[in-house]
């Protein structure tokens, strides 16, 4: 309707157009548990946090700089496989972190789909790739679970997924359409993520038998009974180039 050239709502317009973009903000915020202060773990200046673990090197061995902190942010080449793993061991915790996508791929994943991930609850030895639940970080399949070397996961759909030793089993994120494993693939029908080149937020919830994840505001994967239910956090280099930061970890009151 239109009055004296303005446009002209009435009380109940505006009610709507309130409890609209009211129900919008709230479907972009994930529901995180009561959580005690950050644990920083990249503050922008080191990963002093972290160990490093190259296939190629073993530990805390880089030489070709596979990790290297610039202008504030974890640069990852991807030319190694490899991680970056907390010293420390987390269980019942708040995580979030952010990442976008660089150019290269490389080795055996040149021209594919770019790979990378946040693997938690790491128990064992250091290896590519250790007992651990994965937040699955990859074009086209970003918010899978991963369950990798014997580590299980019970969907919301109450099937149970073990990740046979050696290797690993996967649930998928919801809603999620077909991909292809080519480089620069995107979700043609249920894609989290924003534009190459641009950050993502990604934010994980560990809380007794209960998982969840979410990509940029939205819960994308929910899981139960985590077998490890601990240990600790590596930051995957698995032959793309990705970049991370402002990775904090809060734990759970």
């Amino acid at each position: 309707m239109r009055c004296s050239g303005r446009s002209v709502f009435s009380a109940v317009q505006m009610m709507m157009l309130a409890v609209c973009v009211s129900s919008l903000g709230q479907a972009s915020s994930p529901k995180i548990p009561a959580h005690r202060s950050a644990i920083v773990l990249f503050d922008g200046a080191d990963l002093k946090s972290f160990d490093t673990f190259l296939k190629s090197q073993g530990l805390n061995s880089d030489p070709e700089h596979v990790f290297q902190v610039e202008n504030g942010v974890i640069h990852v080449s991807g030319r190694d496989m490899g991680y970056i793993i907390t010293k420390k061991t987390y269980q019942n915790f708040y995580l979030r972190a952010e990442f976008k996508w660089g150019e290269g791929t490389y080795g055996s994943r040149e021209g594919k789909a770019r790979d990378s991930g946040i693997l938690y609850n790491v128990q064992g030895e250091q290896k590519v790739w250790p007992r651990s639940i994965e937040f699955q970080i990859m074009e086209g399949g970003t918010g899978d679970f991963w369950m990798t070397d014997g580590a299980a996961l019970t969907g919301k759909d109450g099937a149970r997924v073990t990740g046979p030793a050696g290797s690993a089993m996967k649930i998928d994120r919801f809603g999620k359409g077909p991909s292809e494993n080519v480089v620069g693939v995107r979700d043609p029908v249920g894609e989290v993520e924003k534009p190459h080149g641009e950050w993502n937020v990604l934010e994980l919830v560990t809380q007794g038998n209960d998982i969840k994840q979410y990509v940029n505001g939205k819960l994308v994967n929910e899981g139960t009974d985590p077998s490890p239910s601990s240990g600790k956090i590596l930051f995957q280099s698995e032959g793309a180039e990705v970049y991370f930061r402002d990775i904090k970890l809060y734990p759970l009151k």
